[in-house]
C-alpha cells in the first residue's frame, strides 16, 4: 500500500518517514519524496499514530486523492529542482508533469490552483528561486552556469525573475549573506 505524505522535500524527510513508520508498527518497502510504500495494510491506530507523529514533524499524511495528485505534482517539481543534476534548456515542465502524473496539464493546473492558492507556475517559480539562493550562496557557480542548471534562456532572464520574486538583484542577495531563504515545505 501507497501512502502519500505531504511536505516530504528532502533525503533527510525520507529517512524520518522510515524511522516514524517503525515506530508506529509499520514496515516500508521503500520510501521517497512525497510517498512511502508499505507491507500491508495499516490499522486505523496506526494511521492515527503515523498522522499524529508526522504532524509533529511539519509532514502531513494524505488522504483523499486529489491532495495526494496536488503533493505528487509538489513532489516532482521539487524533485526535478533542488535534486536532479543539470537540465536542459528546453525543460518543459507542463509536458513533464503530464506525463509523470498521467493527467492532462490543463486538469492538474486547476486542481493544483483550487487546493494551494497558487498557480503550478508560480510554484515553480519559487521553487527555481529558492533553489538559486541556494546556489548563491555556495558560490560555486557562475550566473550562467546556474541559469543553464534551472533551465533560463539567459542569465539576465533569471536575475529579472530573481529581482522580481524577492526584491534585490542576486549579487544584493549575496551581499546579505544569504540571508532570506526560506524552507521549501514553506513554500
Amino acid at each position: 500500500m501507497i501512502l502519500f505524505i505531504k511536505n516530504m522535500v528532502c533525503a533527510r524527510c525520507e529517512r524520518m518517514v522510515q524511522r516514524l513508520l517503525a515506530e508506529v508498527g509499520l514496515a516500508a518497502k521503500t520510501v521517497r519524496l512525497g510517498e512511502a510504500d508499505i507491507e500491508g495494510e495499516p490499522t486505523p491506530s496506526q494511521l492515527e499514530a503515523l498522522r499524529a507523529a508526522l504532524q509533529t514533524e511539519g509532514l502531513e499524511l494524505l488522504d483523499d486523492r486529489t491532495s495526494r495528485l496536488v503533493g505528487q505534482v509538489k513532489n516532482l517539481v521539487v524533485q526535478e529542482i533542488h535534486h536532479e543534476p543539470q537540465k536542459p534548456e528546453t525543460m518543459n515542465f507542463s509536458d513533464f508533469l503530464s506525463k509523470k502524473a498521467g493527467y492532462d496539464y490543463s486538469h492538474l493546473s486547476r486542481l493544483f490552483s483550487s487546493v494551494e492558492g497558487v498557480t503550478i507556475e508560480k510554484f515553480i517559480i519559487a521553487q527555481k528561486i529558492e533553489r538559486v539562493k541556494e546556489l548563491l550562496v555556495y558560490d560555486e557557480l557562475t550566473m550562467g552556469e546556474i541559469a543553464w542548471r534551472l533551465g533560463y534562456s539567459s542569465s539576465q532572464h533569471l536575475s529579472n525573475q530573481f529581482r522580481q520574486v524577492t526584491g534585490m538583484t542576486p549579487t544584493q542577495f549575496k551581499g546579505h549573506h544569504g540571508q532570506g531563504r526560506r524552507r521549501l515545505d514553506e513554500l
